[in-house]
C-alpha cells in the first residue's frame, strides 16, 4: 500500500463488528454499531518538535488501539474501510 500519514497521524483498519449476541442473536446490520477497536496499518514520523525534530510515536504498526466514536476520518484503500486518526485521539492500546 502506498499511504503514508504525516506528522501525528495514524492510519488503522476498524475490527469487524459482531455478528451475534453473547446470547446467540443475529444482529441485523440497521442495529450494529461500529466498533471502536482497530489494528495500525501505518504510522507517521511524529508531532513536529520546536527544535526540528520529530517526537516519538507511542504506537506502531501491529498495535491494537481504541479510539473516541467520532474520531478521525474514514476513507478507502483498496476497497477496505480505513481511519486516520491523530495520536491524542487514540485512546489505549488494547493487550
Amino acid at each position: 500500500m502506498a499511504f503514508r500519514p504525516l506528522y501525528d497521524r495514524v492510519l488503522v483498519k476498524r475490527a469487524t463488528a459482531e455478528q451475534k449476541t453473547t446470547s446467540g442473536l443475529y444482529i441485523p446490520e440497521s442495529a450494529k454499531e461500529k466498533p471502536q477497536e482497530a489494528e495500525v496499518i501505518a504510522v507517521g514520523p511524529g508531532r513536529r518538535k520546536k527544535d526540528g525534530g520529530f517526537a516519538a510515536m507511542s504506537v506502531s504498526v501491529g498495535d491494537k488501539v481504541l479510539f473516541g466514536k467520532y474520531s478521525g476520518d474514514e476513507l478507502k484503500l483498496e476497497g477496505d474501510e480505513h481511519i486516520v486518526l491523530r495520536e491524542k485521539d487514540i485512546l489505549a492500546i488494547v493487550g
